[in-house]
């Protein structure tokens, strides 16, 4: 949509981006660069897993935008030995087009200017970030589909994309996508986009997971609709940390390991109360309560019966 993405500056003085067509701000409490080191970054442990790993090490950048949780990835890991592979998805590249024709006003995209033009022009960049190998794709096309569709971690004839044969000839050919060690999930709000938060995108999602590799996923949502969809997806979920003008966020793995505050007993109860606790199936956002299938599922996932009543609620 011409002229969608318009600079805004925040109660804080940080610039981000504002879409008109979704009527949402970009990282809108603390603005870009801090909301995604606070967020992505620290929560996921992103260093300390990065540090511990042999080989390759990915993470799924979903929403890429403007870049600005990626480009805090890739500050923060700069100084550690190793090799990393991002792989963003969005369904367009104007925001981060827009983010770089205003690089010097928004300040985090300083230094990568190069490698983000190289992204866009051919959707996948390889460079040295100071100590640590990066390899950086762009998958661009409508992730629900591409996750319903395309298998992980091998080759396909699609080159990881699916859309019409004029949209597949604009993406990336990375031609095998890896299951992720971790999750940046950054889609506008499910009330704005449905079509990124339903349980089948969930299910999909999880489902890519290695089961045999841990990953963590985080998102900036609190929702209890969100949480009851992840845990009925097959993940295990739990209270994320408080950034920008969110009380909490929430942080959800494959592995109970990987999260330090997991929803518990307490919170089940308030589900199965909520008026806005059943999943997204379509995608139309609509608030209803659970139904009792729904939550006769949700008081048997395993980590209700695995988390203490001592955990955090």
């Amino acid at each position: 949509m011409p002229n969608d993405y318009q600079l805004v500056q925040l109660a804080n003085g940080e610039k981000t981006l504002f879409s008109a067509g979704y009527g949402e701000k970009m990282h809108p409490g603390l603005g870009p660069q801090a909301e995604a080191e606070l967020l992505y970054v620290r929560q996921l442990k992103i260093c300390e897993r990065l540090q511990n790993h042999p080989g390759e090490f990915v993470i799924w950048d979903i929403g890429l935008g403007a870049a600005a949780n990626a480009i805090a990835v890739l500050r923060a890991t700069r100084d550690i030995s190793g090799q990393l592979r991002l792989v963003s998805f969005d369904n367009t590249r104007a925001p981060l087009e827009f983010a770089l024709k205003n690089s010097a006003a928004l300040g985090y995209l300083g230094g990568y200017e190069n490698q983000i033009a190289e992204l866009l022009q051919e959707r996948r960049v390889t460079f040295e970030n100071a100590k640590l190998s990066v390899k950086w794709d762009f998958q661009l096309g409508d992730f629900p589909a591409w996750l319903a569709t395309e298998p992980v971690g091998r080759a396909s004839p699609r080159a990881g994309f699916i859309g019409s044969p004029a949209a597949r000839a604009d993406a990336c050919p990375t031609g095998v996508v890896p299951p992720p060690h971790a999750i940046l999930f950054d889609a506008f709000s499910p009330a704005k986009n449905p079509a990124m938060w339903t349980l089948p995108v969930f299910e999909n999602l999880f489902l890519a997971l290695d089961p045999a590799q841990p990953c963590a996923l985080t998102t900036y949502s609190r929702s209890t609709l969100l949480r009851t969809t992840l845990l009925l997806a097959g993940f295990f979920v739990g209270v994320g940390h408080a950034t920008g003008l969110k009380e909490e966020t929430t942080i959800a793995a494959n592995t109970l390991a990987l999260i330090a505050e997991p929803l518990n007993l307490r919170w089940l109860e308030r589900a199965l109360r909520s008026d806005s606790a059943e999943p997204l199936r379509e995608p139309v956002y609509r608030r209803a309560p659970l139904a009792t299938a729904t939550a006769e599922k949700l008081r048997r996932h395993p980590q209700f019966c695995k988390v203490s009543e001592k955990a955090v609620d």
